[in-house]
């Protein structure tokens, strides 16, 4: 049996894993978080019965308290109840589907209450991975990524750690302006963004994957889990989305994952590990396939990929100036604020502004978020 607190259950990766859970009789949910989704929230714990559940603010805990009333779950608020959630004893597994630096907190607590995480919020591994590795090891707790790509690393290093890996291969969808160039781009609307060719995912990730800074986030959260070099990473654009990533081992010999893009399926991987379940996801018809084509990325055209890579060779806190700095600014461009360009340029803004921190502690890491929250929210 494998008993999942869920953090973040009414987003896009939230709801993907509840319907998982739904066809895994030997899975239960013990708790549930949300941010502001109390409508959905309650349907979820209707049909899912947790122990607790949590959101964010006091009076929608309130609210939500009124609605369950008649039902044998506690309700909490704000992080201290999200870390409440995911070191109750009833689990052992903490998917962390919430986006954003608020995650990290409670997958820290999380792992030294000895629970295996299923990891799906990028910034826990960019902001903290210094401090997220060494404390899993210590914990002897598992980190599962959920991410599609990282899953296909971690499958494809599955019984390999004994070899020597030369390169991880990240592919990347190449989003809805695969091809153009950075001045074919500058007119581009939140909406033209939100239109990705392979992939349903929440607007942030959606956004993220046009500009390429989730390409980027993703080179950060390898570059820790893996245990390589900035160097060892390379980005394949893969319009198809059928491989989604490959290792290749110092033989030559190279590792790939392929799949139908369904998230469920690194889901269910991170919560059945090591074994494999039935699933009723499409299957490949390799006979159907036309082509699989792999391109290098533009840096030119979208200059979030290096951006966020040169954070992630800087190291300390200037990931987490890089992600906070992008929280801001994907936002602004989804409400229309700025331009499609103007996400890096605020970016690239907040970065040169910042001394870094060699080492940050997680205090120092949540004082780098607020001094980008600081300036930008002047601008």
């Amino acid at each position: 049996m494998r008993n999942i607190a869920l953090l973040g259950s009414t987003g896009s990766i939230g709801r993907q894993t509840l319907d998982v859970v739904r066809h895994e009789p030997d899975m239960k949910v013990t708790a549930l978080t949300a941010h502001k989704n109390i409508a959905l929230l309650e349907e979820q714990i209707r049909e899912f019965s947790p122990g607790i559940a949590c959101v964010t603010e006091a009076a929608d805990a309130a609210d939500l308290a009124a609605r369950v009333a008649d039902l044998p779950v506690r309700i909490v608020c704000g992080v201290e109840g999200m870390t409440e959630a995911a070191v109750d004893p009833a689990c052992d597994t903490v998917l962390t589907a919430v986006v954003g630096m608020i995650g990290i907190r409670p997958t820290i607590a999380a792992i030294r209450a000895g629970k295996d995480i299923a990891l799906a919020n990028k910034e826990t591994m960019v902001c903290a991975g210094h401090i997220i590795i060494p404390l899993a090891k210590e914990h002897g707790v598992s980190i599962l990524p959920v991410d599609s790509e990282h899953s296909a690393i971690f499958q494809c290093l599955h019984g390999n750690r004994q070899n020597k890996v030369r390169r991880i291969l990240l592919t990347a969808s190449g989003g809805p302006f695969r091809g153009m160039k950075y001045e074919q781009t500058a007119l581009v609307t939140a909406a033209d963004a939100l239109k990705h060719p392979n992939w349903t995912m929440g607007a942030k990730i959606t956004i993220d994957s046009a500009d390429m800074v989730n390409k980027a986030l993703e080179v950060m959260e390898a570059h820790w889990l893996f245990d390589v070099s900035y160097d060892q990473i390379e980005v394949l654009v893969h319009p198809q989305s059928i491989v989604h990533s490959m290792v290749e081992y110092e033989d030559g010999a190279v590792m790939a994952q392929m799949g139908a893009p369904d998230m469920r399926l690194p889901i269910q991987y991170a919560l059945t590990y090591p074994d494999r379940h039935p699933m009723d996801t499409q299957k490949l018809d390799f006979f159907a396939i036309k082509d699989l084509t792999f391109e290098k990325p533009d840096p030119k055209a979208f200059p979030g990929l290096p951006l966020g890579i040169s954070a992630g060779r800087t190291g300390g806190s200037m990931p987490a100036v890089f992600n906070a700095a992008n929280e801001w600014a994907n936002a602004k461009f989804r409400n229309g604020e700025i331009t499609f360009h103007g996400i890096t340029d605020m970016i690239a803004e907040a970065m040169d502004r910042h001394k870094v921190i060699a080492d940050p502690t997680v205090d120092e890491i949540e004082a780098a978020q607020k001094e980008v929250d600081d300036y930008l929210s002047t601008l």
